[in-house]
């Protein structure tokens, strides 16, 4: 399960706005690459809804099946607020619904060719 636990007003290239949710994983124990120590986190991530902000201010609190992963991605740069320090990553988390198969991972297990009567 995950929790909602904010939103983020956003505009488009358009200039029409929509809503998106704040998500929150479970807490998970992580090691750190420079000092070797554990410490708690959680995965948060953001998913565009059709709400409007008023519904999606009543959702905040709610949990919904599911869960936040990781996702791989291209390449960037992160700088940690509180110590300045500039991390490289290659991934980004996303929400996984449960029992749900990604459409990238369909698009790669369908046939080459596809034959019609």
């Amino acid at each position: 399960m995950v929790k909602i636990i904010g939103l983020k007003v956003s505009v488009n290239s358009d200039g029409k706005s929509f809503v998106s949710l704040k998500l929150e994983g479970g807490v998970e124990a992580i090691q750190s690459q420079k000092s070797g120590k554990f410490y708690i986190t959680n995965r948060t991530c953001l998913i565009i809804s059709t709400f409007d902000k008023l519904t999606a201010e009543a959702l905040v609190g709610t949990s919904i099946p599911g869960s936040v992963g990781r996702a791989f991605c291209e390449p960037y740069e992160y700088t940690i607020k509180e110590t300045g320090e500039v991390l490289s990553l290659t991934h980004r988390y996303e929400y996984k619904p449960e029992d749900v198969t990604s459409s990238v991972e369909n698009f790669h297990t369908m046939p080459a060719t596809v034959a019609f009567s």
